[in-house]
C-alpha cells in the first residue's frame, strides 16, 4: 500500500510539473496514465494530496466552481520543494526505477530525463523482467506434467507477455542508442567541414 502511494505521489508530481490541476483532472490523468486493470479512486488519490500538502511538495492555488453542480474544485500546483523533489526522483537509478508500477510513471516522464537516465532505466528493467523470465520458465517445465491445461495456458500467456516487453525494451534502447550514435556522426561530420570551408576561402584569397 506504501509503494502504491508513492507511485501515486511521483505521478501527481508529474502531471503538476506541467501545469496547475484540479483533484478531478488529476485522478482522470492519473487513471489513463496507470491504465485500465487500475483505475485511482478518490480515496487513494484525495489522502496522498494532503500529504503532499502537509510536506509542502505541493499547494493551493486556486478554487473553481463547477458550472453543472456548483461546488468548488481545489486546484494543485507544484512549489519549490515539489519541483526539487520530482527532479530527484526522476534522476534515481535503483531498482525502484524498473518495479512494475513504478517503471509506468517513469517512462511516461521520461522526456524529463536525459539519455544516460533512461538508457539505465530501460536496461534495469530488462534485466530484471529477464531474470523472471528465466525463474518462470524453469518453473513452467518443472510443474507441466502437474497442473491442467488451463493452468498451464495461463503461465505460458504469463511467459509470451514478458517476452514481448523484453523486445520492446530492447528496441527501445537501441534507438536510444542509435540517437546518440547519429549525434556523435553530425558532429564529426560538421567539423571538418567548417575546417573545409574556411581553408577554402582562405586560399581564395591568396589567389587573389
Amino acid at each position: 500500500m506504501a509503494r502504491r502511494a508513492e507511485t501515486i505521489e511521483l505521478a501527481v508530481l508529474g502531471l503538476l510539473h506541467e501545469g496547475p490541476m484540479h483533484g478531478y483532472e488529476l485522478r482522470k490523468r492519473l487513471n489513463l496514465m496507470l491504465g485500465w486493470g487500475r483505475v485511482l479512486s478518490y480515496g487513494s488519490l484525495y489522502p496522498t494530496l494532503k500529504k503532499m500538502l502537509r510536506g509542502n511538495l505541493i499547494e493551493e492555488a486556486a478554487t473553481t466552481v463547477t458550472p453543472v453542480t456548483r461546488r468548488p474544485r481545489i486546484v494543485y500546483q507544484l512549489t519549490e520543494a515539489g519541483q526539487d523533489e520530482f527532479e530527484r526522483l526522476m534522476m534515481e537509478v535503483g531498482p525502484t526505477a524498473w518495479e512494475d508500477d513504478n517503471f509506468d510513471i517513469r517512462f511516461a516522464f521520461f522526456s524529463r530525463t536525459d539519455m544516460e537516465i533512461r538508457l539505465r532505466v530501460l536496461e534495469g528493467r530488462r534485466t530484471r523482467l529477464q531474470e523472471r523470465l528465466e525463474r518462470v520458465q524453469s518453473q513452467l517445465s518443472m510443474t507441466q506434467k502437474e497442473v491442467d491445461r488451463y493452468a498451464m495456458e495461463l503461465q505460458r500467456h504469463g511467459v509470451e507477455s514478458v517476452e514481448r516487453e523484453v523486445r520492446w525494451l530492447s528496441d527501445l534502447i537501441n534507438a536510444e542508442r542509435s540517437g546518440e550514435q547519429n549525434r556523435v556522426d553530425t558532429s564529426a561530420i560538421t567539423d571538418p567541414g567548417a575546417d573545409t570551408t574556411s581553408n577554402g576561402q582562405q586560399a581564395t584569397s591568396e589567389v587573389k
